[in-house]
């Protein structure tokens, strides 16, 4: 009994987690800080094989670009909400889908209709009457003048001639009049005199008018840096697993051990790729060997580097991006820029084991093209996560998919550069 309870137990912690069968549809989702939300499909698993999402089932709209269809954006497997498609778009030989997003912990809105606050009342639901309008001006005469009894005589000392009339100001006390410009009682204006008016001001004769101040040189526009669209991917499965986050706490001392030995080993394969290696020692007269030359050091730009926890194990796996110049070249060689990508996996004791080295430079995209991570992402739905990359050739830039074994990587998807 104990053993077979034994076995029951062993069973059920045993138990893999669920597979998804698919489809299973992976994309880009492109957020513009000024636009509409895009996303560019990518790959699409069915029956455990991947397709172009681009073109499966194109009829005319690929599957994965359905109206109404929901992906979920990701980064690395948290999600960060979700995108319904709305409409497709087609830009050369490629679709892309527009539609709306919902940020995590955000509630939809609402499209259900409200109930009135207060009943209609049976004015509203009659139906509509013309009628005019109580606004219309209406002519009045004006009422005949009554007539009033003369006020008393008073003696008024006779005034003195004047050219301008004497008016009573406010105040009771006789006083001239100061013509208001503008008025009817005012003087006439001077010819010269500038008048404000709107809108353009009339044109005047070319003797009059002042010489016109020529324009400053215009200096070049300096426009303010716009923030970069925000790119990450996104998963539409119906019946897939939740997503779990694929990351790996570092303290900041590991770090920058991962970073010194990550370096070392990118160091030592640019080196293989340029083949500039280190010459032998020359042997002296008793037999020794000198100390030999010491190899040029390369130098790295934009170096980034991405530790994920791909299976969940707490195992990191390290990536490492960035551009390279060696500073001791051939005579006849000239400089010129390389483009290092390194994926590596960290042992027990902290030891480092090489998965995949892709290392070339701007005449050799052709043969080798240029890897760039994009994130660590569950594509198939096995609870496990995979690296998206994109690659940049001559033909243009396209998408691969790898799968994280112990020893290396190994391709499950790529697609066709456009």
């Amino acid at each position: 009994m104990l053993i077979c309870a034994a076995g029951a137990v062993f069973a059920q912690f045993a138990r893999k987690t669920a597979i998804s069968k698919g489809p299973r549809a992976i994309g880009l989702l492109v957020m513009n800080p000024k636009g509409k939300p895009r996303l560019v499909p990518i790959a699409i698993m069915v029956d455990g094989r991947f397709y172009d999402a681009g073109a499966y089932k194109a009829s005319p709209v690929p599957m994965a670009l359905d109206v109404g269809t929901v992906y979920e954006a990701e980064r690395t497997g948290n999600s960060l909400g979700l995108f319904t498609v709305k409409q497709v778009l087609q830009q050369k030989n490629k679709f892309i889908a527009e539609g709306t997003f919902l940020k995590e912990g955000e509630t939809p809105p609402s499209t259900a209709k409200k109930a009135e606050s207060k009943p209609r009342e049976e004015e509203e639901d009659r139906p509509p009457v013309l009628r005019r309008s109580t606004s219309e001006p209406t002519r009045t005469t004006p009422p005949p003048a009554e007539s009033k009894p003369a006020p008393p005589a008073t003696r008024v000392p006779p005034a003195e001639p004047s050219t301008t009339e004497n008016t009573k100001n406010p105040a009771g006390s006789s006083a001239a009049a100061t013509p208001v410009p503008g008025s009817a009682n005012s003087a006439p204006e001077d010819a010269n005199r500038p008048v404000l008016k709107r809108g353009i001001p009339p044109k005047t004769s070319s003797r009059d008018e002042p010489p016109a101040p020529r324009p400053a040189p215009k200096k070049p526009s300096q426009t303010a840096s716009q923030p970069s669209a925000d790119i990450v991917p996104a998963i539409s499965d119906a019946d897939g697993p939740e997503p779990k986050p694929f990351t790996y706490d570092l303290k900041a001392e590991e770090e920058l051990t991962f970073r010194s030995k990550m370096v070392a080993m990118a160091a030592d394969e640019l080196r293989r790729y340029a083949k500039i290696a280190a010459p032998s020692a020359p042997a002296n007269r008793i037999g020794s060997k000198l100390p030999a030359k010491k190899s040029p050091e390369p130098a790295f730009n934009d170096i980034q580097l991405h530790v994920f926890d791909i299976s969940l194990s707490n195992e990191p796996v390290l990536i490492l991006s960035a551009t390279a110049r060696l500073p001791e070249t051939p005579k006849d060689a000239p400089e010129r820029d390389y483009f290092l990508t390194l994926v590596a996996r960290s042992d027990i004791n902290g030891d480092l084991r090489k998965l995949m080295s892709v290392v070339t430079d701007p005449d050799h995209l052709d043969v080798s093209p240029r890897m760039e991570l994009i994130d660590a992402v569950d594509a198939d739905g096995d609870g496990r996560a995979e690296l998206l990359f994109r690659q940049t050739s001559d033909a243009g830039t396209a998408y691969a998919i790898y799968r994280v074994h112990p020893d290396q990587l190994y391709s499950i998807y790529e697609g066709t550069a456009e």
